[in-house]
């Protein structure tokens, strides 16, 4: 049964107390790095001061310049201070430098060290969710969620933490020291910083807002690319192109026009706070000059001035980017935490222990299954057994609950009612471990990785010796196909075994099962695409190693599974015939009718 708890609904915008929880819980992965944290806060420091020293040293400098033009008696003193001015303010740019890239190469490495934590925290858990969250979530949410999102959480620490830091002290001493300076000349020159302050934010947080809508219609153009790329095939046979090209067009219309209105907020508010700080500096240069022909200050104290304003006009600007780095990660770290914070619905109890087989019975007792969601049960009242050395068969119309039973009884969905016991140990009390070393199922969908045949046959037992690997292989009747390819095993396979036929991959999927040597081993309709002859020579080669498991075969075919010692007909989740294959005949019920259908009068009907 698949938990509501596994039920994952992102959202874009967080409440305040969540949001605090979420940046709480960012800096608390930051902190596990605590020398790097330290090093970084304290180079953003010492680079702050130090940055804060040039103006007084270039008014000091305007003044000493000054000098040494009208007062030609103190000449050579006057040159001696320029010079050691002129040293002292290299002297100091270069230790910020130096200083400066300490505090980005330590907060970088902060964030990227939160990253990787991050990151393997959520590929493991994209492992442990059960089928069902698989069932509701695309794909390529899940990938944008583990790249875009964690890298908006990534980048908190040097983007929020550091700056704010940096900005606290550049804009709260600068401001202190231009206002105790001059208090008319300090208004002046700190005028443009709340207009700054507040258009910035403002244009932040839009530009969060239509990138988070950015993102969302990005999705959807990945979205579209993968299904084309996937059904590729399709596409081409379909002469489908101009369809695929006007909806790609579409999704990345959509997307360009959200890019051009980002641009259009950007421009028009740059030019404001552009506009604004130019005239606060204007304002200062008028006001100020007529102080230095008044006497009350002198030339070097207005170029101080000056000098403020240009270092404080960044760090003003970046005051939104402050407040769209708190809310980014805030919105990014609540959808990340979200997926990580989910109970798990199929996961070993407490008190779970390896299972262990001795006499390999597999029994369904009173056995009932409800996906979530759905408004009837796909299984109800289900009881069979089966005993190793026997083959049982699964046949019924689409949708009788077939595949569901293949699903439940490696514990891929947990059952709702009943329960599934293997040598009378109910496998909800077993480790999934050692359940799925026992039972291995065969699915539709033969899946491969783009890696050699090797590697995808040897995929859950890495360590098997080429000979097991060669068994298993001609056990799946693939060995002799392999065999004649240049590489031979070493044969990288395309992407999802593109470079394959069908019958090629399910047969790979059938000895990667082989390989595992499982106690139970269910075929879900894995030789739909695999020719008469070939299932003929894997099913004797299957039926020759019979007696060391349990075999279930589900199949839509009657060929497939008329050799089974037991065939259990399922309609609307319920067994409504059993027995051979002979005797189901005898019975000229709904396997008779199906029989009919499927086997024609010329045919041998075993």
């Amino acid at each position: 049964m698949v938990m509501p708890t596994e039920i994952m609904r992102p959202t874009d915008t967080v409440g305040w107390k969540s949001g605090f929880g979420t940046i709480k819980r960012v800096t608390g992965l930051a902190l596990r790095t605590p020398w790097m944290v330290a090093i970084a806060l304290v180079s953003t420091v010492i680079a702050a001061g130090l940055q804060l020293l040039v103006p007084i040293l270039l008014g000091r400098a305007v003044d000493q310049t000054q000098a040494l033009v009208s007062d030609t008696a103190d000449a050579v003193q006057a040159e001696a201070a320029l010079w050691a001015t002129a040293w002292l303010v290299l002297a100091v740019w270069i230790a910020r430098g130096v200083f400066t890239v300490f505090q980005n190469y330590f907060s970088e490495s902060v964030g990227h060290n939160v990253g990787y934590t991050l990151r393997l925290a959520y590929y493991e858990k994209i492992q442990r969710l059960s089928f069902g969250f698989h069932d509701r979530m695309h794909s390529g949410d899940l990938i944008t969620l583990g790249m875009l999102d964690l890298e908006g959480v990534r980048m908190f620490f040097s983007t929020g933490l550091v700056r704010i830091v940096l900005l606290s002290m550049l804009i709260g001493i600068g401001g202190y020291l231009l206002l105790s300076t001059d208090l008319t000349l300090g208004l002046l020159a700190l005028s443009f910083v709340p207009f700054v302050g507040w258009r910035s934010s403002v244009t932040q947080l839009k530009l969060r807002g239509t990138w988070l809508e950015l993102q969302n219609r990005l999705s959807v153009l990945s979205r579209v690319m993968e299904e084309n790329l996937g059904g590729i095939r399709v596409v081409r046979a379909f002469a489908a192109k101009p369809h695929e090209m006007a909806k790609y067009g579409v999704a990345s219309e959509s997307a360009l026009d959200l890019a051009h209105e980002r641009v259009d907020i950007r421009v028009r508010n740059t030019s404001m706070m552009t506009f604004s700080f130019l005239l606060a500096m204007g304002l200062v240069l008028w006001v100020g000059s007529g102080k230095v022909v008044a006497g009350e200050i002198t030339v070097g104290t207005l170029a101080s001035f000056l000098t403020f304003m240009t270092i404080l006009q960044m760090p003003v600007r970046q005051l939104g980017m402050l407040v769209n780095s708190f809310a980014r990660t805030a919105t990014c770290g609540e959808r990340i935490f979200a997926l990580l914070d989910l109970d798990l619905a199929i996961t070993d109890a407490p008190d779970a222990r390896d299972l262990e087989v001795t006499d390999g019975v597999l029994r369904f007792e009173n056995v009932g299954f409800t996906y979530p969601g759905a408004a009837r049960p796909v299984l109800q009242g289900l009881n069979f057994t089966a005993r190793r050395g026997e083959t049982i068969g699964l046949i019924g119309p689409p949708g009788s609950g077939k595949s569901t039973i293949a699903h439940l009884t490696p514990r891929f969905y947990d059952v709702t009612e009943g329960a599934i016991r293997i040598d009378g140990q109910d496998i909800r009390d077993v480790t999934l471990r050692s359940l799925r070393n026992a039972v291995v199922t065969v699915q539709q969908d033969a899946f491969l990785f783009t890696t050699s045949l090797e590697n995808n046959i040897a995929y859950g037992d890495p360590w098997a010796p080429p000979s097991q690997i060669a068994d298993a292989s001609a056990s799946a009747q693939l060995h002799q196909f392999i065999a004649t390819l240049p590489a031979g095993y070493e044969t990288v396979v395309g992407e999802r075994g593109a470079s394959l036929s069908g019958g090629q991959r399910q047969r790979m999927t059938i000895a990667r099962a082989m390989m595992l040597r499982p106690s139970v081993l269910i075929f879900d309709d894995s030789t739909a695409a695999v020719d008469a002859g070939t299932e003929q020579r894997i099913r004797a080669t299957i039926q020759a190693k019979a007696s060391e498991r349990v075999t279930i075969i589900v199949a839509h075919r009657l060929n497939s599974l008329m050799h089974a010692d037991r065939i259990l007909f399922i309609e609307e989740g319920r067994i409504v015939e059993q027995g051979t294959h002979a005797e189901l005949l005898a019975l000229r019920g709904r396997y008779h009718a199906l029989h009919a259908l499927q086997i024609r009068p010329e045919e041998p009907a075993t």
